[in-house]
């Protein structure tokens, strides 16, 4: 009866050994470099705010965060590849709110924003904000570009990220509501778009404050309004659309983490809590309000939410816009 009770303890703690709990497992991810697929070459908005966020990241993770900038149509190239990446833990998504467009402009996507990823949560939310390249256009004021627009129709052009990206959308809905037209050129992302604008090849764009403020800062762009209710504190004199001429235009861009699904939910909980509290770090902190950018509490199941309600209103905007893919 010793020998079968000693025999007895050996198993079961051989079993322990063998089947280690959610919680250990957490703990030990991450055991390599983690990457993030960022959908857009560097320079643009998203990769702005997803290098700063892995920097901070890989101190408090004690591993290297790896930036897999994939540009095209949109965005869209690289939500794909990110939807079919191993849910292993080691990659995550950056996108943004041109993912939440994209479902109406390109209805044969192979991958849906809201079934094969895993919500994290938004990481920064900049208002838009019009800008003119100060020796192409003489405009001073929005009254002045949109007095321009509708008196010479198509005359300038304006710059985006790319087809269904925020910047497209926000240029059709100005021209919805001022009755002012523009000629969109598509880029393959914000980073290529912001080199031509301050290069002159292209007259306007309507921005993401997050991409343009360093530009507008150091006096190579002209900020006509940000599309916001206020005035945002990192350029208090720019006013708002609404203070300039056009109330209602109201827009802003978001930049968000998703996990591919099947990720493992201690894996998810775990990167949510680094992300929230890499957001509150002073070096991160500080770097967001230099873009303007504010941090909404939104996370898990509460952004996933979110991420619908943007499908169903961006939505409606390309059917009212009848936007088409350039």
């Amino acid at each position: 009866m010793l020998k079968s009770g000693w025999l007895g303890a050996i198993a079961l703690a051989a079993l322990v050994q063998l089947v280690p709990s959610a919680p250990v497992q957490a703990q030990a991810w991450p055991q390599k470099p983690v990457s993030f697929i960022v959908p857009f070459p560097a320079g643009g908005g998203t990769d702005a705010f997803a290098r700063p966020l892995a920097a901070q990241l890989e101190q408090q993770l004690g591993q290297r965060i790896l930036i897999d900038n994939r540009g095209g149509a949109g965005g869209t190239v690289g939500a794909s590849a990110a939807s079919k990446a191993a849910g292993d833990g080691y990659t995550f998504f950056i996108g943004a709110a041109h993912h939440a467009i994209a479902p109406a402009l390109y209805p044969k996507l192979d991958y849906n924003i809201q079934t094969d990823f895993i919500p994290i949560g938004i990481i920064a939310q900049p208002p838009q904000v019009v800008v003119v390249h100060p020796g192409k256009v003489e405009a001073k004021t929005l009254a002045e570009l949109i007095e321009f627009g509708r008196k010479n129709p198509d005359k300038l052009n304006y710059g985006s990220a790319g087809n269904g990206t925020t910047h497209h959308l926000a240029g059709e809905l100005f021209k919805l509501m001022s009755k002012a037209n523009f000629t969109h050129v598509p880029y393959r992302g914000a980073g290529p778009l912001m080199q031509d604008l301050v290069a002159g090849q292209v007259d306007l764009a309507f921005d993401g404050l997050g991409s343009s403020a360093a530009q507008i800062a150091g006096g190579k762009l002209r900020a006509l309004a940000v599309a916001a209710p206020k005035r945002t504190a990192a350029f208090p004199d720019v006013p708002t659309a609404a203070e300039a001429g056009l109330p209602g235009y109201e827009v802003s861009t978001w930049y968000a983490m998703w996990a591919p699904k099947n990720t493992p939910p201690e894996v998810v909980e775990k990167m949510t809590a680094e992300v929230k509290k890499a957001l509150a770090a002073p070096m991160v902190s500080e770097a967001w309000k230099k873009n303007g950018s504010e941090t909404p509490n939104l996370y898990g199941a509460a952004f996933g939410s979110f991420v619908k309600s943007e499908v169903e209103r961006w939505g409606k905007v390309v059917a009212d816009a009848n936007v088409k893919p350039d």
